[in-house]
């Protein structure tokens, strides 16, 4: 995140490629079911590298046959987070546990505060960096 020159999140598949259309997001979400996934929605409006549990919107879909659900969900969900980061997260259950597969970010905040590099004095000539989030001047 620190090299990225358009500041924009790089978290998940295709964050250095422009915003996914309904119609690929779609296309994806058919794709994840044809594999057997299972579909979620997150939300999260401080998406630290660190952050990687977000709060999830309603119940994960494991009993979907096409992508009209998940595309019916993700309208609500834009609906209620309008300026929240929204991801989109497969889950693979055929080891027997719930892997994720896939994992993309469907929808940002129209302005993408980023993060900043904060530095620490310690004792002596010690020092220590930490990536903070914009959001947490909040």
């Amino acid at each position: 995140m620190m090299n990225n020159p358009t500041g924009r999140l790089t978290q998940g598949q295709f964050s250095f490629l422009p915003d996914l259309s309904d119609a690929e997001i779609a296309r994806q979400v058919e794709y994840g079911l044809r594999q057997g996934y299972a579909w979620s929605l997150e939300t999260t409006d401080d998406p630290h590298p660190r952050n990687t549990y977000w709060e999830m919107f309603g119940m994960p879909m494991f009993d979907l046959r096409d992508a009209a659900g998940v595309m019916l969900e993700l309208a609500d969900c834009r609906k209620t987070f309008p300026t929240h980061y929204i991801r989109l997260q497969a889950f693979d259950a055929t080891r027997g546990v719930e892997s994720i597969a896939m994992s993309f970010i469907v929808q940002r905040p129209a302005h993408e505060p980023g993060f900043r590099l904060a530095r620490q004095e310690g004792p002596g000539r010690q020092q220590h960096y930490a990536c903070v989030s914009a959001g947490a001047d909040r």
